[in-house]
């Protein structure tokens, strides 16, 4: 009889050796997706600091999805949502994104922010479908062509 795949949500740390593969993946997506350097990821450095809660999706001990909640005064931005592609389309983005909601709200957080890129139709569906609106540029986000910033109240 076959085991069913086990996925599993937890902090993690992005420097580890078995999650850094994922992140260059993601590195690559966005540099396809943005060849101008318009969007500018958020560094691995940047993801370990103190303020930053960094989740992986695991199947059976395997990364296949990854996102940080950075917290600020006033809100948590989400940033580096990523899923391999082939784990695409199998709802595992939604269940990150309320992973990273649920890690928003136990630390107290009660307005989620973003930003993604015009080209990531997928991301921009999903939001749209979990109740991000789109909104203004803000923290270091300036107006871009490019790029989309949303946000979400869960109070």
């Amino acid at each position: 009889m076959l085991k069913a795949p086990v996925l599993r949500f937890e902090a993690d740390d992005p420097t580890s050796p078995d999650v850094m593969p994922l992140i260059r993946q993601l590195d690559g997506y966005l540099a396809e997706l943005y060849p101008t350097g318009n969007i500018q990821p958020v560094t691995v450095a940047e993801l370990t600091q103190p303020n930053v809660t960094f989740l992986t999706a695991r199947v059976d001990g395997t990364p296949v999805a990854c996102g940080a909640c950075v917290r600020h005064e006033d809100y948590v931005e989400v940033k580096r949502m990523y899923v391999l592609p082939a784990c695409r389309g199998l709802g595992l983005g939604k269940q990150l994104l309320e992973a990273l909601e649920r890690e928003v709200s136990r630390s107290g957080g009660g307005l989620v922010r973003l930003e993604t890129g015009t080209a990531q139709a997928e991301a921009l569906e999903l939001y749209g479908r979990a109740g991000y609106r789109r909104c203004a540029p803000f923290g270091e986000h300036r107006a871009n062509p490019l790029s989309i910033c949303m946000e979400k109240s869960l109070a």
